[in-house]
């Protein structure tokens, strides 16, 4: 049984890492190969960083606090009411603070001449992108995200639940395939954030609060609804949140 404290140390530790590696790895593409257009190869390493982050800190600690990592997915389970509206509250704080504290760390580390070009790898939108398309490609990518994370890591009849994390970075991974030449493939708030306030870039910020909240929240519902209650004498049993 861990308590709050240990949840929400666990919550900003999991999603320090994966901004800081997430955004990390836009800088160093960044650094090896300046001004350059985004290509294949470039798109491989970018998803293969954020997917490998989220996994590996979703497996770490799933145990302690759910490795939500993303307010998306906390919105989620505070909609289909598996977390309470002030432990959510505190769950997002805790994962907000851990995106700006890795924002500034790789500001700290990274020379500017390096990070700036990048925008610190904050999320930004294609020229010919509309903000409504953002907000759709973002959604849909992370209902993707949150879905997969409902089925591996909150249901306990999911097929790969102790390797749970590895199905949720390939989420990620797939995702940053499809949609980083577009939105740079967010998928989660925090993400946006982090770098955001360290760089003070904010050009389209709202499209990565309200896509991926209103995708993570639909994907929690649809999976809570239609796979989770079918099982009404299992409900009592679910994980929703460990400890």
């Amino acid at each position: 049984m861990y308590n709050l404290l240990q949840k929400l140390v666990a919550e900003f530790i999991g999603t320090f890492c994966v901004v800081f590696v997430a955004a990390g790895s836009v800088c160093a593409d960044e650094y090896l190969h300046p001004a350059a257009p985004i290509t294949p190869a470039d798109l491989l390493i970018l998803a293969a960083a954020y997917g490998l982050a989220t996994a590996t800190m979703v497996m770490a600690t799933a145990h302690i606090s759910g490795a939500h990592l993303n307010p998306a997915i906390t919105a989620g389970f505070w909609v289909t009411k598996r977390m309470g509206t002030a432990q959510s509250l505190l769950y997002g704080a805790a994962q907000l603070l851990g995106a700006i504290a890795a924002g500034y760390l790789l500001v700290a580390v990274i020379p500017d001449s390096i990070w700036g070009p990048a925008a610190l790898g904050t999320p930004n939108l294609a020229s010919d992108f509309t903000r409504l398309h953002g907000m759709l490609l973002e959604g849909v990518m992370t209902f993707f995200v949150v879905f997969i994370y409902f089925a591996s890591v909150a249901d306990a009849k999911g097929a790969f639940q102790k390797v749970a994390g590895f199905g949720v970075g390939l989420a990620i991974a797939m995702d940053v395939l499809l949609g980083a030449p577009f939105t740079g493939a967010s998928m989660n708030p925090a993400r946006t954030l982090g770098p955001a306030v360290a760089s003070h870039q904010w050009s389209n910020h709202g499209v990565y609060w309200v896509g991926p909240l209103l995708g993570g929240i639909i994907a929690a519902a649809i999976y809570d609804r239609f796979f989770l209650r079918r099982q009404p004498a299992e409900s009592a049993s679910e994980p929703g949140l460990p400890g």
